[in-house]
């Protein structure tokens, strides 16, 4: 999910979404839904940029062209990832929402789940040039196997890390880090004088989850057992969440105020050259503007225990990015889809994914040279070869919700000067397994 983010996602639970029904009135569809307004789409994106003010900087022009080309026009709010998911599922229980959305891709098979989201079968992927468009990395975050998927991939995104060029040299340091070794060694060269080496947004329950579930894989471990069950309390599990919180917690490289961030405020730290480095998906526009020049920051893969990123214990992202889903109850089915194929086409493809810092899905995309920069190298090679999907469950929200929590929680001790031991991680964890759906 990513461009990361300030997702700080609330405790509305996915239990309310599972028990809705997706109902529309009307002139009725083949998928659902009706035909009632065809000359309006309500839209929710998701925010991308560095700020609201941007998304719709970059998104109007779109949006305008392709009223211009079909004479739909697209009403578009633009909502903050801290409010995203509890809008997105207080719209499936209520089934007023809009017509067209984005969510993290994380979230495609809690959403498919609750039965709100027109699912994409063979026909439906048809009216937007087939299904075989889209990269196979991106396609497997889009639904739970063996269904049709839930949404279609929009944006692709990958964890890297990037790093402050000068405040490297200054403290004579070579090479960006390749393991969490030499990262924490690094960082404490690097942390001194009010500066700090690493960012973090730790009230922001998403990131959360995406760092610790790449510990975890790292140490062998998953939240989920293979039947889909939560598995929070294994010792790889614990040892992973540990491993992350102690990094402001016993080697104090992260500042105890990022214990408070969720609002992207690690990555303006790191452009005002207040943090060394950050774990960031595709930050190169967002950095951009924030004024930060390109050959001020360096870009290379997130680390991994030792050698290099692989598969495996060598997972050093997850494969992170949005995708594009359509509420089954709209009232403009047929404008949707061509919204979809609006938004998906090769030239829009290049002209968001430019903007956005971010890697094409789209396959016939991928061939502009824009994304085979310093900036976007490095994802397509993490996305290739290294990056894994979160779970694929359904109670995947829920999921970050509680041990996203967790995390938070234990981020909060650790910037109180409150001890963060193995018993104590432990114990946050079961606390979040119990809040997880009854089998």
């Amino acid at each position: 999910m990513r461009r990361i983010r300030a997702a700080a996602i609330g405790a509305v639970t996915l239990s309310l979404a599972l028990a809705a029904s997706a109902c529309g009135g009307g002139s009725s569809t083949d998928g659902g839904g009706s035909n009632d307004s065809p000359k309006t789409l309500t839209y929710w994106a998701s925010n991308q940029g560095a700020s609201i003010t941007v998304d719709k900087k970059v998104l109007k022009p779109e949006l305008d062209k392709f009223e211009k080309q079909t004479g739909i026009r697209v009403k578009l709010e633009v909502i903050p990832w801290s409010e995203l998911l509890n809008r997105i599922l207080t719209a499936t229980t209520s089934g007023q929402g809009p017509d067209v959305l984005n969510i993290g891709n994380t979230w495609s098979a809690s959403l498919q789940a609750s039965g709100a989201l027109l699912p994409w079968d063979t026909k439906h992927f048809g009216s937007i040039g087939g299904k075989d468009r889209f990269v196979d990395s991106a396609l497997g975050s889009t639904g739970a196997q063996g269904e049709d998927p839930a949404a279609v991939p929009l944006y692709s995104m990958a964890y890297a890390l990037y790093y402050n060029k000068k405040m490297f040299a200054d403290a004579g340091i070579s090479k960006p880090p390749a393991t969490w070794d030499e990262l924490v060694a690094d960082g404490k060269k690097l942390s001194k004088d009010g500066k700090w080496g690493l960012g973090a947004e730790g009230a922001n329950l998403s990131e959360n989850i995406h760092q610790v579930f790449v510990f975890a894989k790292q140490h062998g471990a998953d939240f989920f057992t293979a039947d889909g069950k939560p598995d929070f309390t294994s010792e790889g599990a614990v040892t992973a969440i540990k491993q992350y919180v102690d990094l402001m917690a016993k080697d104090k490289i992260i500042a105890p105020g990022n214990a408070e961030y969720a609002q992207n405020q690690s990555l303006s730290d790191f452009a005002k050259g207040k943090t060394a480095m950050v774990l960031w998906q595709t930050a190169s526009a967002t950095l951009a503007s924030l004024g930060m020049k390109d050959d001020e920051w360096g870009v290379a893969p997130a680390p991994v225990r030792s050698g290099t990123p692989g598969s495996g214990t060598s997972v050093n992202s997850m494969v992170a990015g949005i995708n594009l889903a359509v509420f089954k109850n709209t009232d403009n089915h047929d404008g949707a889809l061509k919204f979809v194929k609006f938004m998906t086409s090769d030239a829009e493809q290049k002209i968001l994914n430019k903007a956005y810092g971010s890697i094409p899905p789209v396959k016939a995309a991928q061939s502009d040279p824009a994304f085979n920069t310093k900036a976007t190298a490095a994802l397509r090679e993490t996305l290739a070869k290294s990056a894994a999907a979160l779970p694929q469950v359904a109670d995947e929200s829920q999921f970050e919700t509680s041990v996203g929590t967790a995390v938070k929680e234990l981020l909060a001790d650790a910037a109180g000067g409150r001890p963060v031991t193995t018993e104590s991680v432990k114990a946050k964890l079961e606390k979040a397994q119990q809040q997880m759906p009854a089998k």
